[in-house]
């Protein structure tokens, strides 16, 4: 199998995981149930940390050329799996998990779905809090695998990158200041990269040859270390990291610029827009904050921490906001504050 097509292979895997919507969408559903009967899992595992050029047109032809009545009938029964998957995690209070479940399930456990209460099984070695590791140590004792956490790790980094968590938002239908901090701790937890110019879009390499026109003396001297790190991953700088918040689109999924009444500034003119605003030694403890110094702003997350997207070497961080050089802080002025309260 060619470059081309195992980067193609990649992308759809990554989609099918991340996007629940694809798995209606029949050929991304035949290209997953090809990849689990031609590839082993090694590959797989390779194909995700590669970076090949994408030929989804290729990858189609391989496809309607290769595809049996027998890959049919799997794609079938991946399909009702998945969805049993999906479902399972929700009954059980894990749908933030289900992408980690449905992966170990395509990449690794596809032996023993046939097998009765299998995704029972699955489900059973989830918990609320815990590490890759624990996880893949439930698995193989459940089920006498001998998956590679740190193989998993690489995969679940791509997954977890490209998703957007907003299972944590209080009031999705609205933009306030304790889902901007849910935002901000997704992006930290899912490990988003920094790249100027970008505001949490999946950066292709499109998009990475844009800001490379577009912004050559801040983006050229990392384009190394950018390809390196950040290709096929959500990435962001610091006021892009916020401003993705209000340009994100809690119907469809997307992060549309220039959107909800939030213009396209800079980080000191953000600053200097707010109306409410004091020397960061005043600093209240109000959740969704912006914390300023000169041409950088995080978000405040209360209890003395800060998210932000620190530089291109470093990705999306938290920090205590004693260790930073921030100076003042401010109210976003392009979003509702409201009260942190106890109830679930």
């Amino acid at each position: 199998m060619g470059a081309a097509v195992g980067a193609a292979l990649k992308k759809i895997l990554v989609a099918i995981l991340t996007e629940p919507k694809v798995l209606k969408n029949v050929l991304f559903a035949i290209l997953v149930v090809l990849t689990a009967l031609i590839l082993p899992t090694v590959f797989v595992v390779s194909i995700f940390s590669g970076e090949f050029t994408v030929d989804t047109d290729s990858l189609q032809q391989y496809v309607e050329a290769n595809l049996t009545a027998e890959h049919i009938a799997l794609l079938s029964r991946i399909e009702d799996t998945m969805e049993d998957i999906d479902e399972a995690m929700a009954d059980a209070g894990l749908g933030s998990q289900t992408r980690a479940a449905q992966a170990l399930y395509i990449l690794a456990l596809g032996d023993y779905a046939d097998r009765p209460g299998f995704v029972s099984r699955l489900v059973s070695c989830f918990r609320a809090e815990q590490t890759d590791r624990q996880l893949i140590s439930r698995i193989n004792a459940e089920f006498g695998t001998d998956i590679d956490v740190d193989d998993f790790t690489n995969v679940m980094r791509n997954i977890r990158s490209r998703q957007i968590n907003i299972g944590d938002f209080t009031d999705p239908g609205t933009k306030n200041n304790l889902d901007l901090v849910a935002w901000a701790n997704a992006a930290y937890d899912a490990g988003w990269g920094y790249v100027l110019g970008t505001y949490g879009l999946v950066l292709t390499e499109e998009l990475l040859e844009y800001k490379l026109q577009q912004l050559p003396d801040g983006v050229g001297p990392y384009e190394e270390f950018i390809r390196d790190n950040y290709l096929g991953l959500r990435t962001a700088d610091c006021v892009g990291l916020i401003k993705g918040y209000s340009w994100y689109d809690i119907d469809t999924g997307e992060i549309r610029y220039g959107t909800n009444s939030m213009p396209d500034v800079s980080a000191n003119q953000f600053y200097a827009n707010a109306t409410e605003k004091g020397p960061i030694s005043t600093l209240p403890e109000i959740p969704g904050l912006i914390l300023h110094a000169e041409g950088h702003v995080g978000i405040y997350i209360g209890g003395g921490y800060a998210i932000e997207a620190m530089g291109t070497r470093y990705g999306v961080v938290k920090t205590r906001v004693a260790n930073r050089n921030w100076t003042g802080w401010c109210k976003n002025p392009y979003i509702t504050y409201v009260e942190e309260t106890d109830e679930p």
